[in-house]
């Protein structure tokens, strides 16, 4: 497919970029969590399929993870910064389009109000500026797990994020150690990047600094999101001061962050400018 060859590189604080499409406005894309893998076959099919409209609509995309070996300590905020040396180095200094997906969204408030000069436009996309009390709950014992050097444990605590309640239990137990082996066994990135990364979302709390994101924004949510209710997310659209939200009836957090209306509504309110 013209314009979807993919290229890869390396950033020189460790951060991986996956790029495809050649048009002449640049898309930079950060991930959920954990962040630090590059999205590979049938995931990497599925990613370039949804964002096969923007490379469409003439923009290039660049998937960026996480930096390598994270500092104990390293906050969301910190994160945003890493993504602005990346915009610095390897992306001429400003993107014409950010799109924050999940944890993503999370970095990428931080991103806008502390780095306004990399960004034009801005889509947060099933993020809020607080992760909900059940998040909180699930991430610290995913961190527990994590610092105890249980990886099986930690994975079957992450596969609450898709199998929650107690109905799912029996699922997860036999889905954990295939978690912990994707997530975990170090073959792309540091595991303790992703215990970094956790106990990361435990302090975030954007609110502080929604005031200072300085030009527009898209903010996508579904009604019935476990990790970003939608009474938070409401709360953050009302302190960004240019906000416009899109909310999807009926919708959880793993379906909006797959549906291509969400690339269709960006889209839209991107060409409304």
């Amino acid at each position: 497919m013209a314009g979807q060859q993919v290229r890869h590189r390396t950033l020189t604080n460790g951060m991986e970029v996956q790029a495809w499409g050649s048009g002449p406005r640049t898309l930079l894309f950060i991930p959920g969590g954990p962040g630090s893998g590059l999205p590979r076959g049938m995931s990497g099919r599925l990613a370039r399929r949804w964002f096969a409209p923007f490379v469409q609509a003439g923009y290039a995309v660049h998937y960026v993870t996480r930096r390598r070996n994270m500092p104990s300590g390293h906050t969301v905020a910190d994160m945003a910064d890493d993504y602005a040396q990346a915009i610095d180095e390897d992306l001429d200094g400003r993107v014409d389009l950010v799109v924050g997906e999940s944890y993503g969204g999370m970095i990428a408030q931080y991103l806008a109000a502390r780095h306004p000069d990399r960004w034009r436009d801005l889509a947060i996309v099933v993020a809020a500026a607080e992760v909900s009390e059940w998040g909180k709950d699930v991430d610290t014992r995913a961190a527990a797990a994590l610092a105890a050097g249980d990886p099986a444990q930690a994975g079957r605590i992450f596969a609450e994020y898709v199998l929650p309640g107690e109905r799912s239990r029996w699922v997860r137990r036999l889905a954990g150690p295939l978690v912990a082996r994707s997530l975990l066994s170090g073959a792309s990135y540091p595991p303790a990047d992703v215990l970094v990364e956790t106990r990361a979302e435990l302090a975030f709390d954007a609110r502080p600094v929604l005031a200072d994101i300085g030009s527009r924004v898209i903010l996508l949510c579904g009604d019935r999101d476990q990790f970003f209710p939608i009474d938070l997310v409401e709360e953050t659209a009302r302190l960004i001061p240019e906000c416009t939200l899109v909310r999807y009836e009926g919708q959880g957090h793993m379906r909006v962050a797959s549906s291509r209306r969400v690339v269709h509504d960006v889209l839209g309110f991107v060409a409304r400018r």
